[in-house]
């Protein structure tokens, strides 16, 4: 009995339940601090506390409704009462932050000193409250005597509180709680559209597509639309190379027909038609090749490059080129070594042709091995560098065979490097004249 098949579902649904359970974080932590007690500010105080204050007396009693508060929707509460701060001064006291000259308070503190109100000053925060009673608030009172002014002010609050400590342990705790989630959904929806990015990339390459993430309905589409784009451009370009087969095919004959034909010409003539069809089926050739390594597949093997560098460069020394090779590193890539010997092969080819030598060396960092191959010739024009590896575009801007080839060499080392998984670049030597070719694979893991 097979099971069935999971419906995926949509990556909607974990990112609308992550703001929802931030919503619901946000109001209890707003209902945690509300009913935790309201922000500390200064009890209210009668005004006759602060006229005994200002005679040097105790304070009265407070009486019950000055002792407790009550906060919107919660239980009374007792006030912390701070003792206030009384001082000589032989100046007249400033105000302090948002305290303002207060007329009506000053004449009240007057008449219960029974003093004229002009050797009295008032600031305070908020205007009387309670048929002006009692002050609420930050005040500054002061009393003119003959010594000096006696002042009595509101205890200062300190700027970090315990209400504060308990709101920002709460929001911390809040975020925290939410950072785990978000970072996990986060996370689980950026790798799979990372390994779908790389897909995509190596689609045209000739690389095999690599296994699809599964995740929500959504990343699954994309996942089929990628397969299938991958699908479409491999029948593309299996299709190109046929009929591109087909076309070689079908020019053979002809070919043949006039090689028949050019041995009835005299000598001079012959030689050069015999030239022009020699050229005409290499040119057909390299067009067939560089199809066969744009979208071959064969399998992957393990290649240790400084053998392949090492066999090619002696194979090519053997018939009189100038390869040297430096020593470096192993390194073992993961590849088809006929496809990596045919690119290398191009790049100290071109080498070759345009500077009578190559130098190979290469390098490993970060996982990734890097191969040079430098030449002693004229260089590239470096806007022209990126192009170079375009089919058919060639250094050499005149046509001729016997200094440029048929500008399939560089495009089919882009193709193979491609599908390793891996670039190739271009640019001109920095220490002397020449050009250096640089290729960069990924080690095996």
């Amino acid at each position: 009995m097979t099971r069935p098949i999971r419906r995926a579902h949509s990556i909607a649904q974990p990112i609308f339940a992550l703001v929802i359970a931030s919503v619901v974080a946000a109001t209890a932590i707003l209902f945690f601090v509300t009913f935790s007690g309201p922000p500390p500010r200064v009890p209210p105080r009668p005004l006759e506390a602060i006229t005994a204050a200002l005679r040097g007396l105790p304070p009265p009693p407070l009486p019950p409704e000055f002792r407790r508060f009550r906060p919107p929707g919660g239980r009374f509460r007792a006030w912390r009462i701070e003792p206030l701060e009384t001082l000589t001064a032989a100046a007249p006291p400033a105000p302090r932050w948002r305290e303002k000259p207060d007329a009506l308070t000053q004449a009240r503190i007057a008449a219960l000193l029974h003093v004229d109100p002009r050797v009295v000053l008032a600031f305070t925060e908020l205007s009387p409250r309670g048929g002006g009673r009692e002050l609420f608030g930050s005040f500054t009172v002061a009393w003119r005597l003959p010594q000096g002014w006696r002042v009595v002010r509101s205890p200062a609050l300190p700027l970090f509180t315990r209400w504060h400590l308990n709101t920002l342990i709460a929001m911390l705790v809040a975020i925290v709680a939410l950072s785990i989630p978000a970072w996990m959904l986060s996370r689980a929806i950026s790798r799979p559209l990372a390994r779908l990015a790389a897909a995509a990339d190596r689609a045209g390459t000739g690389a095999p597509l690599p296994p699809l993430p599964e995740g929500g309905r959504e990343v699954r589409e994309l996942a089929h639309a990628v397969s299938t784009m991958h699908a479409r451009l491999a029948s593309h370009a299996e299709s190109r190379t046929a009929m591109l087969a087909a076309i070689a095919h079908d020019l053979g004959t002809p070919l043949s027909r006039l090689a028949f034909w050019v041995e009835q010409l005299p000598e001079g003539a012959r030689d050069r038609a015999v030239a022009d069809i020699d050229e005409m089926r290499a040119m057909i050739a390299e067009v067939l090749r560089f199809a066969r390594h744009d979208v071959g597949r064969r399998e992957e093997t393990l290649v240790e490059l400084s053998s392949l560098l090492d066999s090619l460069a002696e194979d090519m020394a053997i018939g009189g080129a100038a390869v040297e090779v430096a020593a470096g590193p192993r390194a073992v890539v993961s590849g088809d070594p006929s496809g990596l010997r045919r690119l290398f092969a191009n790049l100290i080819g071109n080498a070759l042709r345009y500077g009578d030598s190559a130098e190979l060396a290469w390098r490993i960092e970060d996982g990734r091995v890097t191969i040079t191959v430098t030449d002693h010739g004229p260089g590239i024009d470096p806007a022209q560098a990126e192009r170079l590896f375009e089919p058919f575009v060639r250094g050499d801007p005149s046509r001729n065979r016997s200094t440029g080839g048929t500008g399939l060499g560089l495009a089919i080392v882009r193709s193979i490097a491609a599908r390793h998984g891996g670039t190739a670049v271009l640019a001109n030597r920095e220490d002397a004249a020449g050009a250096v070719a640089t290729v960069t694979l990924p080690l095996a893991r």
